[in-house]
């Protein structure tokens, strides 16, 4: 009996730590100058399957996210990024996708930080 109860309590804990890695912590850089922008950032990070949680600072350019990483991966947010019209290290908006941000928003021009005035 007391084999079994031990067994058991093993396999519990041994199902307990699986289910925790599952959720990873990242951080990369996006391009962008103001709260408008940060809006835009987070809604696109979390509208990938397996996002939980992002938060993308104005100053530091850092997005910050919670993932599953059985539904998702850091090259499938990017893309998500890239096509809200954000730059980021590995890849680049495209033309048309940077044009339909708004006019104060185009941190190709004037990187500077314009959370102050939205």
């Amino acid at each position: 009996m007391k084999n079994s109860v031990l067994v058991i309590v093993f396999m519990l804990s041994a199902v307990v730590g699986f289910a925790q890695d599952k959720n990873k912590k990242v951080a990369f850089e996006v391009d962008g100058k103001c709260e408008m922008c940060k809006m835009r950032i987070e809604k696109a990070a979390l509208a990938v399957p397996g996002v939980k949680y992002a938060l993308w600072d104005i100053p530091t350019h850092q997005l910050s996210l919670i993932m599953d990483e059985r539904k998702t991966d850091p090259m499938k947010i990017k893309t998500a990024l890239v096509s809200a019209g954000h730059d980021t290290k590995e890849l680049k908006a495209t033309q048309e996708a940077y044009d339909q941000i708004h006019p104060c928003c185009k941190y190709r021009e004037d990187n500077s930080d314009d959370s102050d005035k939205h």
